[in-house]
């Protein structure tokens, strides 16, 4: 099978700008890769192009074995944004219902999706907020609705833009376990932005950007041995220097 995602020289431009350079990098299927680097670095518009949402797309990208944005893939990924997307009033049942029938609409399917909804709603332990409006729930609550409707209809891929922003240490753990599970029991590919570093040691695969520009593709354990690193942290930041460095001598040599 061709992995869930692969992108060849992969170029967004907004204005002036080159916000993404010539990405080149595959996610294999049925893991958790992160997404990890400083706000501002890319990582946002690069998964708005994963889900088909980002104009000015140049090079090649296909997931799931088809072009990033066909038609197809609209019920086979779950994508989750920074800023919650909920109505503030409807309750939490009643926003995952909406967005369940949007999914998968007709009246035979009503059984399916209450069962879909229930086990969404548990995924993210709100059950026993499943009855609260969404506009009274905390952010972290709020957040957790928003990848509640993410994992209608048990998604191949989920693409998860900074998730944890915002929560307390428990609520990060519970949802990395959560992550480690739909992976492991569910077959299911995450994608996982972050700017918090100690996160990437929970990813099987790391993609670290700087600059719109992808520093290193690899697992955790071999990116820390490559820079004699304690850290993905410290090895981040050794492959930033690398690439100062490198950038400097070739502005020497013209």
């Amino acid at each position: 099978m061709p992995p869930a995602i692969d992108a060849r020289h992969l170029t967004v431009v907004r204005g002036p700008r080159t916000v993404l350079r010539a990405l080149d990098f595959t996610v294999p299927r049925g893991q958790i890769t992160g997404l990890l680097g400083p706000s501002g670095c890319g990582k946002s518009t690069l998964m708005r192009a994963i889900v088909g949402t980002q104009d000015k797309v140049t090079g090649t990208l296909d997931v799931l074995g088809r072009p990033a944005g066909h038609s197809s893939l609209r019920t086979r990924i779950g994508y989750v944004t920074q800023a919650p997307s909920v109505y503030d009033d409807l309750t939490v049942r009643q926003n995952l219902d909406y967005f369940a029938a949007i999914l998968d609409p007709g009246r035979a399917a009503t059984d399916r999706r209450h069962e879909n909804v229930t086990r969404a709603i548990s995924d993210v332990d709100l059950t026993t907020h499943a009855d609260a409006l969404a506009g009274n729930l905390s952010g972290g609550q709020r957040n957790r609705v928003s990848l509640a409707v993410a994992l209608l209809g048990t998604p191949e891929l989920l693409v998860l833009d900074e998730p944890t922003v915002g929560l307390d240490p428990v609520l990060r753990r519970d949802l990395w376990q959560l992550f480690d599970d739909i992976a492991a029991s569910r077959g299911a590919t995450l994608l996982v932005s972050s700017h918090v570093m100690d996160e990437a040691e929970r990813c099987h695969r790391l993609l670290l950007m700087r600059d719109g520009e992808i520093l290193a593709d690899d697992t955790p354990a071999a990116l820390r041995e490559r820079t004699h690193s304690d850290t993905v942290e410290t090895a981040f930041l050794h492959l930033v220097d690398e690439a100062a460095e490198a950038a400097r001598a070739k502005e020497t040599t013209r």
